[in-house]
């Protein structure tokens, strides 16, 4: 059956990010639902963000396209741009290649639940996180000049 039970899909708070950029994730909490329905060309992630929260760090993708839409409570986007209040509903996209970084932040004190949607080539796929020395790419994290860190990118 189509259905998802999102009971019977994990969900789990891990991250590949390097210490101290983990912090501000910990109360990300995420299914990703794309390999429970049988989905290989696309990923998808029922997303959890706790009050205080971020997404992740504020990055962009070369190769993946992201779109984002909010289920329940409220979030910040901030891009460089500046901040946006995204409220159940709202949807933002993120184009493969704009350099434009980006995250979510809950600053409320309610959960704040979205889903998040991403297509394109994540084996080939790099960005980097303007606001830190940190960049991704298939292989894992380094610093801007190169330096790996010693952690894993998740899958």
């Amino acid at each position: 059956m189509p259905k998802l039970d999102l009971d019977t899909i994990p969900q789990t708070n891990a991250t590949g990010y390097p210490d101290p950029f983990d912090q501000p994730v910990q109360g990300r909490w995420y299914r990703r639902l794309a390999p429970a329905g049988g989905l290989a060309a696309m990923g998808v992630s029922h997303v959890t963000l706790k009050p205080g929260a971020w997404s992740s760090q504020r990055h962009w993708h070369a190769i993946e396209d992201e779109f984002v839409v909010v289920l329940t409570g409220e979030a910040v986007l901030i891009d460089d741009s500046g901040e946006t209040i995204m409220r159940p509903g709202d949807c933002a996209a993120f184009p493969a290649g704009d350099r434009n970084g980006h995250h979510l932040q809950n600053r409320s004190d309610a959960d704040c639940v979205f889903i998040a949607v991403s297509a394109g080539d994540r084996t080939a796929d790099w960005g980097e996180y303007p606001d830190i020395d940190m960049r991704f790419a298939p292989e894992g994290y380094a610093r801007k000049d190169g330096t790996p860190y010693p952690t894993r990118r998740l899958k």
